[in-house]
């Protein structure tokens, strides 16, 4: 793919990287990403893939943008108030470059359409704020064969980490948490959220779905990075693949 006169300016930075050079970032605006949720880690997560030059963008969101989301969710504004969040980004991402495609899907993904949303991405970004819907993602995920980027974030803490079950030696999601849908948890409106734990959680985010479309630097996939904001501390930890584990005992159809 051949960049025009304005993208090599536009990139510029990025081309001038060694590790990622004109043949990346002509990957980047071949990619496609699915990002799950246009809220706190989706707003700087869709604002920095598109600035990079991702070139197709599913947003998955079924919510609409309110007042109290603006104190972390920096892609909207007070005027954005009650409009479709996949909306409002889409004209936020129109306002930042032409060389990205928005489509918009304002709908909740589930088990039943997870893989009709997911199909055709070179990478995942899960993004979303419940359970559940993170388990349909991680099924599609790895029944696609796609990369997933998963990043959560609560008070003060925030966590990330890449999975690619299929592969022998990485874990897929159930291995990190397990097959309980029920289990208990609380939302942001519920335990509160430092507005700028969700930026730094979703800039990290945005940084694997690059280096997975790109491949530069080491493999991060098999490892979950902790934030600490009080302690300002960065952990890495290694997460095994469960030999018990579903990914493991019954492997994944390939990807088509």
């Amino acid at each position: 793919m051949a960049l025009s006169d304005p993208q090599i300016e536009r990139y510029a930075r990025h081309i001038i990287l060694k590790e990622i050079g004109g043949s990346g970032q002509a990957r980047l605006l071949a990619s496609h990403v699915a990002v799950i949720g246009a809220g706190g880690i989706g707003s700087p997560a869709i604002q920095y893939l598109a600035a990079a030059g991702v070139g197709r963008l599913t947003l998955i969101d079924d919510d609409h943008v309110s007042l109290s989301n603006l104190q972390r969710q920096t892609l909207f504004g007070t005027t954005d108030e009650g409009r479709a969040k996949v909306t409002a980004a889409a004209a936020a991402v129109a306002r930042l470059t032409p060389d990205v495609t928005i489509v918009q899907r304002q709908e909740r993904i589930t088990p039943e359409n997870a893989a009709d949303l997911l199909a055709g991405a070179d990478a995942v970004l899960d993004g979303c704020d419940n359970f559940a819907t993170r388990l349909a993602v991680a099924d599609a995920a790895l029944a696609l064969r796609i990369p997933l980027i998963s990043a959560a974030v609560g008070q003060f803490e925030g966590q990330l980490a890449v999975y690619r079950g299929w592969e022998t030696d990485k874990p897929c999601y159930r291995c990190f948490v397990g097959n309980d849908p029920d289990r208990a948890e609380a939302s942001c409106a519920e335990q509160g959220v430092l507005g700028a734990m969700t930026g730094v959680m979703g800039s990290l985010a945005a940084l694997e779905v690059m280096r997975a479309i790109v491949g530069f630097g080491e493999d991060s996939a098999g490892k979950l990075l902790l934030f600490d904001a009080l302690a300002l501390r960065f952990r890495t930890l290694v997460l095994p693949k469960d030999p018990g584990c579903r990914c493991a005992t019954a492997g994944a159809p390939r990807r088509d």
